[in-house]
């Protein structure tokens, strides 16, 4: 196969979790750009209204989806739905996250319930329900959305003169993600299904203050955060056949930070 060819995804139908939130917007132009059908679904159906309505008006092939990963009713839903229209779901990117609560010292019981009831549960009935299927069809990509703080403990001197912290739960769900993608990557191997998680380093946004960004940029390799198209590349080769012979695996895409 021609090598941009590899890097195609068209024919594909793929869903994005939280597909209109920070990553998730640029998940979902990335995965339309190369050629995919992308539904893109959180509970702000609105929100998920306006990424679709912008896209398709530039040509890519883009639906607005409702998903509450709160609601196992409402992932058995969506799944049922994108079978009924397309009759298949080829990629499937656990991107969506809740981010309750503070640190370990501010944290409560509810806000820790509350954060793992979508970022645990929600994301493991994701797994398992559309999982099926993909099992049914013997294909698919599942990419899961970590976290440099998945991989190594939050470096607490960049929230120095911020607001900011890194909440304890996130850290806890995202490390689970990325072993519990290698679990998923063991199972449904056999059933032709490829499973890799993403670990992305913090991204750029309007509404943070030039001193985190600043002790943030200090911390890695390139000097900044990251910027709109700094995931896309991965998304595409991980969903792609550029990564036919790739599961099980995480890809950091953090400007070096987790390096040193």
């Amino acid at each position: 196969m021609n090598t941009n060819e590899l890097f195609r995804l068209d024919g594909k139908i793929a869903l994005v979790t939280g597909g209109a939130g920070i990553y998730g917007v640029h998940i979902t132009r990335a995965l339309a750009e190369a050629g995919a059908h992308v539904l893109v679904a959180s509970r702000d159906i609105r929100q998920c209204e306006r990424v679709a309505n912008d896209m398709t008006d530039e040509g890519l092939k883009v639906s607005a989806a409702q998903l509450d990963l709160g609601s196992k009713a409402s992932i058995v839903a969506l799944r049922d739905k994108i079978v009924a229209d397309f009759g298949k779901l080829d990629i499937l990117f656990n991107n969506a996250v809740a981010r309750a609560g503070g640190n370990i010292s501010t944290v409560t019981e509810e806000d820790w319930d509350a954060a793992m009831r979508i970022n645990s549960t929600g994301f493991f009935l994701s797994c398992k329900i559309f999982g099926e299927q993909m099992v049914e069809q013997r294909s698919g990509v599942m990419v899961n959305i970590s976290s440099i703080y998945g991989v190594v403990a939050p470096n607490f001197n960049i929230y120095e003169g911020t607001d900011m912290t890194s909440p304890a739960n996130y850290a806890f769900a995202k490390g689970g993600m990325i072993n519990f993608t290698r679990y998923l990557a063991s199972f449904y191997g056999k059933f032709g299904i490829r499973v890799n998680s993403i670990s992305p380093g913090g991204f750029r946004t309007d509404d943070q203050s030039e001193v985190f960004v600043e002790n943030y940029s200090r911390q890695t390799l390139l000097g900044r955060m990251a910027a709109d198209d700094d995931i896309k590349g991965a998304a595409v080769f991980l969903a792609s056949d550029a990564s036919a012979y790739i599961t099980g695996q995480n890809l950091m895409v953090d400007g070096g930070w987790t390096a040193i």
